[in-house]
């Protein structure tokens, strides 16, 4: 699968006339991520990264087409990044949820996360899942929908 996306986004880049240099595959924070190398960041991030979000969307969906079968229904599950710009907010992300579910576990008490995106809670309960006395769910309706970081006695 990774060949897959790093292929379909090598032909993607190509056809848009992006110089690209090369592209890193990492995993942060439970996902794998590819990055682009190049040397144009600012203009493939995009106003509040709107042209990565764009460009990982189009990629998923072509990756999508192309692995698709009866079997295979799933989403395929990787980010696509430039500069550093989403992998830097998914460690953040990550440090904040583990350092919730530490203050949960050591004062015995659930911990409420503010509110975000489906994506971002995904995330939290991807990087909390093996951890000790804790357990974690969503909670709330739209755009208030929150994880509450749950402390489990052993």
């Amino acid at each position: 699968m990774d060949m897959i996306v790093e292929n379909t986004l090598r032909e993607f880049l190509a056809k848009a006339g992006i110089a690209c240099s090369g592209i890193e595959k990492q995993t942060i924070a439970g996902q794998t991520v590819f990055s682009i190398q190049t040397t144009d960041t600012a203009s493939l991030i995009g106003a509040h990264g709107d042209t990565i979000y764009a460009i990982d969307m189009l990629v998923k969906k072509l990756v999508e087409r192309a692995t698709k079968t009866a079997e295979n229904a799933e989403e395929p599950l990787f980010l696509i990044d430039v500069g550093g710009y989403r992998s830097q907010k998914l460690t953040e992300l990550e440090t904040k949820a583990l350092m919730m579910a530490d203050r949960a576990r050591s004062f015995q008490y659930d911990v409420e996360l503010s509110p975000m995106s489906a994506y971002e809670r995904l995330i939290v309960h991807t990087v909390l899942s093996n951890q000790p006395q804790i357990k974690t769910e969503s909670q709330g309706e739209g755009r208030g929908r929150r994880v509450v970081i749950k402390y489990q006695a052993a």
